[in-house]
């Protein structure tokens, strides 16, 4: 079963480029998408054509905003959107799909914006999504994936130092976000899988970063312990286009 996440930057505007083939291409078991910016109606309008996909939807309360989707081939045992606090379902952040042995999660983390705004918002949410994560945990293992809008270690971003403490996603209290899922026992495949390997899944729409390679890895699979021995790899899909992302996936 192959597995990829795609924060697609607004599932209307990459549907106008070559979305629907890139994802024939691909054509994976299940597709997570990010920050679609549109309603649960519009998304399923959207990719009407693809026929082989269950489509389940979580939008924002603000229109054009956030919002999350989950594609599936096989249709889950249950679907549950957000994670049961008001606060933080208001954005359609999170979809969690059940499946015979495992749960699987998409999130769009709150990004804490260029004047770190929503630092103090961010930590209060990575608190609240691992909990959540933790609790689901209990019933079975748990791979959880999306836009986690950090770069873990100084591999995972092209100029660490000087975005250290200065940018958001490489302030100490993001990193300190996801050090606590890892330390909860949730492995960082891509990294399990992928020890040395520079690739990066977001680039600035700015100063031709992304053909300069000026890039940050913030799109993770994360999962359970126990169920790593079932990831067979880890990847990133560097080449497909339409997105200030790139898809990130797992294959199980």
């Amino acid at each position: 079963m192959q597995i990829i996440s795609f924060n697609v930057n607004g599932i209307r505007a990459i549907a106008k480029k070559n979305f629907m083939g890139d994802v024939r291409q691909m054509n994976p078991d299940i597709l997570c998408l990010q920050e679609t910016k549109a309603t649960a109606e519009q998304v399923k309008e959207t990719l009407h054509e693809l026929e082989d996909y269950h489509i389940f939807a979580h939008e924002a309360e603000k229109k054009g905003y956030s919002g999350t989707a989950i594609l599936s081939k096989e249709k889950p045992i249950s679907v549950q959107k957000g994670i049961g606090i008001d606060v933080h379902d208001q954005e359609g952040r999170v979809i969690c799909a059940e499946y015979q042995d495992f749960f699987l999660v998409t999130v769009y983390v709150p990004n804490s914006g260029g004047e770190l705004l929503r630092l103090e918002y961010r930590q209060e949410w990575d608190k609240a999504f691992l909990n959540y994560l933790k609790e689901l945990e209990k019933k079975k293992p748990v791979v959880t994936c999306g836009d986690f809008n950090v770069a873990h270690r100084e591999i995972d971003l092209k100029n660490p130092k000087s975005n250290y403490n200065k940018n958001a996603g490489y302030m100490q209290e993001e990193i300190d976000g996801m050090d606590a899922y890892v330390a909860s026992g949730f492995r960082d495949t891509f990294r399990e899988k992928n020890p040395e390997e520079i690739k990066y899944s977001w680039w600035s729409y700015r100063a031709g970063a992304r053909q300069r390679n000026v890039g940050w890895r913030i799109d993770y699979f994360l999962c359970s312990e126990p169920f790593l021995p079932r990831v067979k790899s880890a990847f990133i899909l560097n080449e497909i286009m339409g997105s200030d992302h790139c898809p990130v996936g797992i294959e199980i």
